[in-house]
């Protein structure tokens, strides 16, 4: 597999189609806002565990109760109920020409889970865009979006035991798809916009 150069053009116009990418970086690592531009470049919809979480807590569902304690603990929600969900979304019609997952898969088992999925449906991923932050930067994202929005798992001593939880089970998984699929390896500290420019510029580039 050959590594990509660096590119910071403006991509083409137009809208991709086919793209399956997965999300990868620490808490405050910048994927929501990097999903929700790429989601717009590429024609092809952004879905974030986190907010579908949030979402079902705000409704009271079944599922927003039962994962509650562990979003407000700082902890992960169990592997059985994000694979069930993320199964039920990626089967939606606005999936089928590509998604953008954001969040997940953040375990080996939901690596696995993942590709079950993907096999059954007779498609694969089209790369893995890991975003690098520094720790510090990360924190100070997450205090000020704490103060912006009021997010009880952006609580300083939550937010310390994510990124802990993070580097200890998440992180290596960069390392493991890289023998599986492409790994962008992206500067999360860029602004956005031109971030997402260079993604979308290296994403077109594929052969």
């Amino acid at each position: 597999m050959r590594s990509d150069a660096e590119a910071t053009g403006s991509p083409s116009s137009g809208v991709d189609r086919g793209f399956r990418l997965v999300l990868m970086g620490a808490p405050g690592s910048g994927k929501g806002t990097q999903g929700r531009l790429l989601s717009r470049k590429l024609g092809i919809p952004a879905i974030s565990t986190g907010d579908l979480f949030r979402d079902h807590l705000r409704r009271r569902t079944e599922l927003g109760v039962a994962v509650a304690g562990y979003i407000d603990s700082g902890a992960f929600v169990p592997d059985e109920i994000t694979d069930a969900m993320v199964r039920e979304r990626l089967g939606s019609a606005d999936a089928e020409q590509g998604f953008i997952l954001d969040g997940y898969p953040r375990t080996l088992a939901q690596v696995d889970a993942l590709d079950r999925v993907l096999t059954a449906q007779g498609t694969a991923l089209t790369a893995v865009v890991a975003l690098d932050v520094e720790r510090s930067t990360v924190i100070e994202r997450m205090r000020t979006r704490a103060g912006v929005e009021a997010r009880t798992d952006d609580d300083p001593e939550v937010v310390i035991r994510r990124l802990d939880i993070y580097e200890a089970e998440t992180a290596p998984l960069i390392e493991h798809y890289r023998s599986l699929t492409r790994v962008l390896e992206m500067d999360g500290s860029i602004e956005p916009a031109r971030l997402s420019a260079m993604i979308s510029t290296r994403l077109r580039a594929r052969d």
